[in-house]
């Protein structure tokens, strides 16, 4: 099992932040999006993300609000990745709030862990980074 972890820290509210984070059909956040598609409302929802060539089907495992959470699947994908599931979450910190965004995956045979972890830390940093801008962090 490979895993990969996340962490940012950003100076606009917990609140502020979850509204994108938290809003599974829209990813205007995330650098090389063309597209998001979603099938469904709430846990359960599929999202098929355009981006370029390939295409990305997430589903929705996990949302609560409350908790500023949630968790989806890749069930599809060019990413060559098995039983994958991430986890987004936003706390509350005295001067804004932190991101935390966890993946578990397996890797089929002959595919090296890093390859794959440090593309995901890569894109998933980037696209923090590019968040903190749109949130006036």
């Amino acid at each position: 099992m490979a895993e990969i972890k996340i962490e940012r820290d950003f100076e606009a509210s917990a609140d502020r932040v979850w509204e994108k984070l938290g809003a599974f059909g829209e990813l205007d956040w995330m650098p090389g999006v063309g597209s998001v598609e979603v099938e469904g409302e709430g846990v359960g929802a599929i999202r098929r993300i355009a981006m370029g060539a390939a295409t990305i089907v997430e589903k929705l495992e996990a949302h609560d609000n409350g908790a500023r959470s949630l968790s989806y699947s890749i069930t599809e994908g060019p990413i060559p990745v098995q039983n994958y599931l991430a986890t987004i979450c936003v706390s509350e910190t005295e001067g804004g709030c932190h991101v935390d965004w966890s993946a578990r995956f397996e890797l089929p045979d002959g595919v090296p862990a890093e390859a794959i972890t440090g593309a995901l830390e890569g894109a998933y940093g980037g696209a923090l980074d590019h968040l903190k801008g749109l949130v006036g962090d």
